[in-house]
């Protein structure tokens, strides 16, 4: 690879020094992230100023991560997707498969509940309808639940036959929940009855369904 012809001589840092600077800028962004998804879902007119001061960094660092408020609502939200799409597979990794689906639906339910508060934080920023973030996440997280269904259905775990459209619509109240209430004894027992009756038909572990 040629060197940057516009970089001044001497200018470039040499590769042992370049690493420690992007952990420190991915951990900048990070601690962002994760300062921001609390507090714009706590309050949508958080100041990005109180964000950056929470988050331990300057204006500076703070607005070349993200140019606006909408860039960095946008990114928490993306972020916030992959974070629960990714648990999937650890889940299943490290927990039995019914384990890892219980496990997981609580962390889909946080997830709504976070959704909730970003998308009041980009409506109240930009007007933008609430559905905008919809169309962000939902192949995303149709794989995750279908790789979820499929590994418990070949366990046996759960009844034969069940979709991720069947799941998500099954879950669609978790959308629903008012995030400023008594939103997790909600969404536990809504979560509770939606997997028990996964188990309904299910030929129990280690007798997968049968595949006629």
């Amino acid at each position: 690879m040629h060197p940057d012809k516009d970089a001044p001589a001497g200018s470039r840092a040499p590769a042992h020094q370049d690493e420690p600077q992007r952990s420190d800028a991915r951990r900048n962004r990070e601690r962002i992230l994760a300062v921001a998804l609390a507090e714009l879902t706590r309050s949508a007119d958080t100041p990005l100023s109180a964000i950056a001061r929470k988050a331990g960094v300057g204006q500076g660092t703070f607005y070349r991560n993200f140019h606006h408020r909408e860039a960095l609502i946008l990114e928490i939200h993306r972020h916030e997707v992959r974070q629960v799409t990714d648990a999937a597979a650890h889940l299943l990794a490290t927990r039995p498969p019914d384990r890892a689906l219980r496990e997981w639906t609580d962390r889909l339910a946080r997830f709504a509940m976070a959704k909730a508060g970003l998308a009041e934080a980009l409506r109240t920023t930009t007007g933008t309808p609430r559905g905008v973030l919809t169309k962000l996440d939902h192949k995303p997280l149709n794989s995750a639940v279908a790789l979820l269904l499929r590994t418990n259905e070949e366990a046996g775990t759960i009844r034969p036959g069940v979709t991720a459209d069947d799941f998500l619509l099954a879950v669609a109240g978790l959308w629903q929940l008012d995030r400023h209430g008594d939103w997790q004894a909600h969404a536990r027992r809504l979560l509770d009855l939606v997997t028990d009756g996964l188990r309904v038909g299910a030929p129990g572990p280690g007798r997968p369904a049968r595949k006629d």
